[in-house]
């Protein structure tokens, strides 16, 4: 309708008012109608969503339990997240078609500038290598001394906590802590090459605390005994001890001791650097070396089976006598044991003598007790191979693998005596002349008394006087008296070339050319001559060569 339609029809409802009412109430009318409708259509609706959820509840019935509802609310919400999801990828490939077109439009316009191109590369490279090459990290410092540096604050922390922790279980003071107040910490960029691992820090601060340090523990029979920071340096030094006594024969080497090398926690003055390790390993260590008394030992032969002096060894065994041990006896060899003993077996291959046997056939013409060799015997021969077991160096033990006899032995044939032997005959066996002490043995010596030889042929024994003296063994008197700086003295001679001296004594009860009998009484002990006390001098003499007595005693 135009405009002029429009005030046409405006003018004539104006000129009938009556006909505007109708209009109006008509629309009113109109307007109650379409809003009867539009009631009904939205309970239609309503209806029409009822009954959906109805239909839908028989196929999903509601539930109370959490985890169905869970499953019903993800089920319901499926198509608006998958809606959701190809949205986001939608936008997501247009930003990145975007930015990939943005990249090749600046590479293009980079390639167009070379100049422009290769100081972009620079930039990169040069900011490239620095992040490599430096970091942020912490320079710590401990009563001035520096520790190096450290990746965080919070790592000094950690180092500082676990060292009160350990050095109180290794030391056992519940009340240790670290002064933190002395640790300084600054916070700067430093090179990535000097920045501590934690292990390493909590060494370096260990170190310089001095109580505990972190290293490689020895441990001997479950005693801790050195330690090192180095890795693989305890083994290494404890294969060089065996190698010491190891040869091309050797077939096993090992140490009689359990030892044990543990990465931990130690006292700080166990830590020590590898030569000092090897020279105490190769000392000893507080603990008795004995040794037990076999048929036929004397307390001189045990000494210097041992390398020692006799008094050294009497001084190890206070309340034995020289004269006086039996088999059986414990004695003290030494104070001190190696730290690790080791045992060296090799396989030897050697050739032996078979020994020969003896047969006797009695002769009357010789006294009961000697013997005459009338025709030698031969000794035989074998190959033998044999386990040979060293303990520091020492042969304890042989174990014969095998043998092969290369000869047979021959006998030995010796006439047996059986004449009478007369009571001052002798026996061939020396028997201690006095009771007493040796205060003098066989050898040099140094006393400080004028007069006294400094070579000293015989032993000293130490008594009362008065004490009496015997014969060592049956022969005949071939000197009786004063004899200068031995004051009075005997001598006896016992045949076969052994003669036996008594000196010093303060009276004589035997005389020239006569028989004496072993054990019999000769003298009584005194000072006399050149002397210091009370002792005899008992000397012994084979072919007139002074011997050790100890060796016939």
């Amino acid at each position: 309708m135009n405009d002029q339609k429009k005030r046409g029809l405006l003018w004539y409802l104006g000129e009938h008012p009556d006909l505007l009412q109708h209009y109006t109430d008509l629309q009113g009318l109109v307007r109650r109608v379409l809003r009867f409708f539009r009631r009904k259509l939205d309970q239609a609706r309503q209806a029409l969503r009822y009954f959906g959820r109805e239909r839908k509840a028989r196929r999903f019935p509601e539930s109370d339990h959490r985890l169905a509802q869970m499953v019903l609310f993800i089920w319901g919400n499926l198509p608006r997240i998958g809606s959701r999801f190809r949205e986001r990828l939608y936008h997501l490939r247009r930003r990145s078609i975007r930015f990939g077109s943005k990249r090749r439009a600046l590479f293009e316009k980079i390639r167009l500038h070379p100049a422009l191109f290769l100081g972009s590369a620079v930039a990169v490279a040069a900011i490239a290598v620095v992040l490599s090459l430096y970091t942020i990290g912490v320079n710590v410092s401990y009563d001035g001394i520096s520790l190096g540096t450290t990746s965080s604050k919070r790592a000094v922390r950690t180092a500082a906590a676990n060292i009160e922790e350990v050095t109180r279980e290794v030391l056992g003071d519940e009340s240790y802590a670290v002064d933190k107040s002395l640790l300084q910490q600054e916070t700067k960029v430093v090179l990535r090459s000097t920045v501590q691992t934690r292990q390493e820090f909590e060494t370096r601060l260990s170190k310089q605390l001095g109580k505990v340090a972190y290293g490689y523990v020895l441990y001997v029979d479950g005693e801790p005994v050195a330690a090192t920071e180095y890795e693989g340096a305890m083994e290494e030094l404890l294969e060089q001890l065996k190698t010491g006594y190891i040869t091309d024969r050797t077939v096993e080497c090992y140490f009689v001791e359990k030892t044990e090398i543990r990465q931990e926690y130690t006292t700080a003055d166990l830590m020590m650097n590898l030569g000092y390790i090897a020279e105490k390993l190769n000392a000893t260590k507080a603990g008795a070396v004995t040794y037990t008394v076999q048929a036929g030992d004397t307390f001189y032969d045990i000494a210097m089976e041992h390398d020692m002096g006799v008094n050294t060894l009497l001084n190890l065994n206070p309340g034995y006598q020289a004269d006086m041990i039996h088999v059986g006896d414990t004695l003290t060899i030494s104070n001190a044991v190696p730290y690790l003993t080791v045992v060296d077996v090799e396989r030897q291959s050697y050739l032996q003598d078979v020994a020969y046997s003896v047969e006797y056939q009695d002769d009357s013409s010789i006294y009961e007790g000697d013997y005459r060799v009338l025709k030698a015997g031969t000794y035989g021969k074998e190959d033998v191979t044999a386990n040979v077991t060293y303990i520091n160096g020492t042969e304890v033990s042989r174990d014969v693998v095998a043998a092969v006899t290369l000869s047979q032995p021959i006998a030995e044939l010796q006439a047996r005596g059986t004449k009478e032997r007369p009571s001052w005959a002798a026996t061939g066996s020396l028997r201690w002349p006095c009771s007493g002490i040796i205060t003098s043995y066989f050898g040099y010596r140094d006393i400080g008394v004028s007069g006294a030889s400094s070579n000293h042929g015989a032993l000293d024994i130490a008594a009362g006087w008065g004490t009496p003296i015997y014969a060592a063994d049956g022969g005949t008197v071939i000197s009786s008296g004063w004899d200068g700086g031995y004051g009075y003295r005997i001598r006896i001679d016992h045949g076969n070339g052994m003669v036996t001296l008594y000196a010093h004594c303060s009276s004589l009860e035997v005389g020239v050319g006569e028989h004496v009998y072993k054990g019999q009484l000769i003298a009584y002990m005194g000072s006399t001559g050149i002397s210091t006390g009370s002792h005899c001098h008992f000397g012994v003499y084979i072919n007139g060569t002074a011997v050790d007595p100890l060796n016939y005693l």
